[in-house]
């Protein structure tokens, strides 16, 4: 099964389907949906981060035990603001994000931009928040 998330969407239910009340991924000006029951899923099974150019970042994220699509989109974004934040870029915005699921492994390859500071537009990410609420929640950021 492959799904495409366009950007809007994808980082909406990444956000708040994984970290439901994040304030950084929240869209400026509406309250996070909350979306999925209980705590997080668990076996994070890795993450790599791969420069695009000055901007742009691909995080590739694999992971079993998924409740649905968000989980592993919401994991891609913990682990894009702590590239972010190290990189001493404060903001992200989503791009796409595919996801493919094969004998329970799912599989997402997600592009973000990131900047130092904070992009126009309706949908941004705090990387310094964000980071820190996904290593408060146990999800991991590397």
């Amino acid at each position: 099964m492959t799904m495409q998330l366009p950007g809007f969407p994808s980082a909406a239910v990444a956000c708040a389907s994984l970290l439901a009340g994040i304030a950084g991924c929240t869209p400026q000006g509406r309250a996070p949906a909350t979306i999925g029951d209980g705590p997080a899923p668990g076996d994070y099974l890795g993450a790599s981060v791969t420069a695009l150019g000055d901007d742009l970042i691909a995080v590739q994220a694999q992971m079993r035990r998924v409740r649905q699509a968000g989980d592993i989109d919401g994991y891609t974004a913990c682990v894009a603001a702590r590239h972010a934040r190290d990189t001493g870029n404060g903001f992200l915005r989503h791009v796409r994000t595919n996801i493919d699921e094969k004998g329970g492994i799912w599989r997402a390859d997600a592009v973000y931009t990131i900047s130092p500071t904070l992009p126009r537009g309706r949908m941004t990410i705090d990387a310094q928040v964000t980071a820190a609420e996904c290593a408060e929640n146990g999800v991991p950021t590397q």
